[in-house]
């Protein structure tokens, strides 16, 4: 495996950190599960950009708090003063450590000091990345992301994290303007202890979640892929049917 910014991972790094994770993030399961039973959640979202403020406007008016993080704690403030009183702003270790749900909207680019600067504070929770790998954009990390696929390079990257891909498919600009719920299909792909409270989170958001495979469908999840753009949900089954792991 190439190595790449600050993280210089082997596959032999990555295996045994995620085995250590795995058994580090046992005490966490009673958390997951009383995420899954609350009636309203704490979402964490790091990246308060076209996609992480979108979403947060929509779930704070849902019920759910908030907390927006980003480089950019002032304009944070002033985005949840607007979203109102479910809203929050925050650095992203505190976002991360506030929400029981985290929320990734940023550059791939961004990961590597972003999960260095994170910690283990991922762990146990549930992680939906909403960002996709864009190699002219985002440089060799992006190119790998790809190389090995966008949702097993993401559980390798975050682990002892539950993570799901979702709201990767769909044009950021698109991500506030559901009129019609259950009318337009979100592929959701990854670990499917975090799929009941992602597709949940889905569908606050106006979209109809379509899962669409565990991790290793994740690859399927972003711009240029045959899921990519607007479907009914009927669609997206029928195209996901096509697609292998």
């Amino acid at each position: 495996m190439k190595r790449y910014g600050i993280l210089n991972f082997s596959r032999r790094d990555m295996l045994r950190t995620s085995v250590a994770a795995a058994l580090s993030v046992l005490p966490f399961a009673a958390s997951l599960v009383n995420a899954a039973d609350e009636k309203n959640l704490k979402i964490g979202i790091i990246g308060s950009g076209h996609v992480g403020s979108a979403l947060g406007r929509v779930w704070a008016k849902a019920g759910n708090e908030v907390m927006f993080s980003s480089r950019n704690l002032e304009n944070d403030k002033k985005l949840a003063t607007e979203v109102g009183a479910n809203a929050h702003a925050g650095t992203p270790q505190e976002a991360a450590a506030f929400g029981q749900v985290i929320l990734l909207a940023v550059p791939y680019s961004a990961f590597p000091e972003l999960v260095k600067n994170l910690g283990n504070s991922l762990q146990g929770k549930i992680v939906i990345n909403a960002s996709n790998p864009f190699p002219q954009r985002d440089g060799q990390i992006a190119s790998q992301a790809r190389e090995e696929g966008a949702g097993l390079f993401d559980a390798h990257l975050l682990p002892g994290a539950f993570v799901v891909r979702a709201f990767n498919a769909i044009p950021a600009a698109n991500m506030d303007s559901a009129q019609d719920p259950g009318k337009i299909g979100m592929p959701i792909a990854g670990d499917k202890k975090a799929i009941e409270i992602a597709s949940r989170l889905v569908r606050e958001a106006g979209f109809e979640p379509v899962v669409v495979g565990g991790p290793d469908m994740g690859k399927y999840l972003m711009p240029g892929s045959p899921l990519a753009g607007e479907h009914t949900p009927d669609q997206v089954r029928s195209i996901a049917a096509t697609l292998k792991p």
